[in-house]
């Protein structure tokens, strides 16, 4: 029995990009290198054949992640990101913060999906951790590698 807790916290845009890529692993990018493996094997000896070893290793690692893939898609739950009139920042929620010197637009997300420099941050990192459950005007305390950074929750959507 599967709990939360097992579960992949994706939005619903990281799904689909998942599946995305899930097809073309399998109808383009797997049969392209069974297809060098396959005229490679032709060309003699396997020991000393790089184009056949290096098609034997793309090989593994395509099939490597389409197994990736299909774990992660059956484990996806997908988060609300409806957030309109939200109260209270939570996962799926895009948050505008303050810290006296700018506006920073941060997207919680789920680990599998987080990209700092998309701002998308997890809601198991330590600025996720502290943004969870704040209201519009609340301050937060981040320990970063530069020292302690406190913003304010200035909008949530």
């Amino acid at each position: 029995m599967s709990t939360n807790q097992d579960k992949i916290l994706l939005t619903r845009s990281g799904f689909e990009a998942l599946k995305k890529e899930y097809h073309q692993l399998v109808s383009f990018r797997r049969p392209a290198v069974v297809e060098r493996l396959s005229s490679s094997r032709q060309e003699g000896d396997l020991s000393e054949n790089s184009e056949y070893i290096q098609a034997k290793e793309d090989l593994a690692f395509i099939d490597g992640r389409i197994r990736e893939i299909e774990e992660l898609i059956n484990m996806a739950m997908i988060i609300d990101e409806n957030h309109q009139n939200c109260r209270r920042v939570k996962l799926g929620c895009r948050v505008t913060v303050t810290d006296g010197k700018g506006h920073y637009v941060f997207h919680l997300v789920g680990e599998q999906e987080a990209d700092p420099s998309a701002k998308k941050i997890s809601h198991t990192s330590p600025l996720g951790k502290a943004l969870l459950g704040k209201k519009v005007g609340e301050k937060v305390e981040v320990k970063a590698p530069a020292g302690k950074i406190l913003y304010r929750v200035a909008k949530i959507n």
